[in-house]
């Protein structure tokens, strides 16, 4: 989702709003130097193993609920999406204690982070901006943006669509606020996509 090459994981990268994702994870024991940040991380492990199974079944009921939205071709059903975001989900668990203890996993959220200037090379942000536009402001986005290129070369946002699937009322207003500050901006189109139409990414520069 973020056309990672071989050069992009050799450098300084922060994934922000990860929650128990996986990528640090791997990405950690194959050499990488990576942070994810998010305030979930306040929690302990026992408390986001409670959380995930709290919330599991409604998540995977609303997705069964809403299947005419995502593309079924890597991921042929809604009970193997369950069985590849628990595997993710265990995976990442499995290194969060570990993790934490090395500052891998850092309790913080947008849109103000505790990294100096310039501290990575590269900011994926995943499925937040954008994609919940009805609950965060045109202002946060914003906000959230120029604190990401405050700490980083490089800026990544994917998808640009909302939670219904829709391009983000968002996207517009902020490539041109960050070409008026001189930023350089591309849409890009990627080699993934599960959420219908949810193949680009916002690259920033």
């Amino acid at each position: 989702m973020f056309r990672l090459s071989e050069d992009d994981l050799k450098g300084r990268i922060l994934g922000c709003a990860d929650g128990p994702a996986s990528f640090n994870a791997q990405a950690t024991a194959n050499g990488g130097r990576v942070i994810s940040c998010d305030p979930l991380y306040i929690c302990t492990k026992a408390q986001i193993e409670e959380r995930i199974a709290e919330t599991y079944e409604e998540v995977i009921g609303q997705t069964r609920h809403n299947q005419e939205k995502f593309v079924w071709d890597t991921i042929p059903s809604v009970e193997e999406l369950g069985r590849v975001r628990l595997s993710a989900m265990q995976e990442f668990l499995q290194d969060y204690e570990v993790g934490k203890s090395a500052g891998r996993y850092v309790t913080a959220e947008l849109p103000q982070l505790p990294f100096s200037v310039g501290a990575f090379d590269l900011v994926l942000c995943s499925h937040f901006l954008f994609l919940y536009s009805a609950n965060l402001s045109l202002e946060f986005h914003l906000s959230a943006i120029t604190e990401l290129r405050r700490i980083a070369k490089e800026v990544r946002i994917f998808p640009v669509l909302d939670y219904n699937a829709e391009v983000s009322p968002y996207l517009t207003p902020v490539i041109e606020a960050c070409t008026a500050q001189g930023l350089k901006t591309n849409l890009e189109r990627v080699p993934y996509e599960f959420q219908r139409g949810g193949n680009q990414m916002l690259r920033v520069s």
